[in-house]
């Protein structure tokens, strides 16, 4: 059973995704994507019964280091290159607009 994908669902997720297409992107993904489905409705054909899942294709295990308590740089340790700063702040350029006033 394979779906064929169209022009308008690719306008769709283009949208979802804010993407702006034009015409001729609109055309050349549709049959890329329908090229990408086909492949994995292919797949799908394969026997995976005797097949275990894997996180990855090689036996490898954690590679992050061990979480060690150390002492911390302190305050003006981290602040020492900060561009601006309050005391022991980080001062940062105001973002949003207050809008409690």
């Amino acid at each position: 059973m394979q779906q064929r994908i169209d022009a308008e669902q690719v306008r769709k997720v283009a949208k979802l995704a804010r993407l702006a297409l034009s015409d001729a992107e609109i055309e050349e993904f549709t049959g890329q994507l329908g090229a990408i489905l086909g492949y994995v409705e292919k797949m799908n054909e394969l026997d995976t019964a005797e097949v275990e899942p894997l996180a990855h294709c090689l036996p490898i295990r954690n590679v992050f280091r061990t979480d060690d308590v150390r002492e911390s740089l302190g305050t003006e340790k981290t602040l020492a290159n900060a561009p601006d700063r309050d005391g022991s702040f980080f001062k940062v350029p105001k973002i949003l607009e207050d809008s409690s006033a």
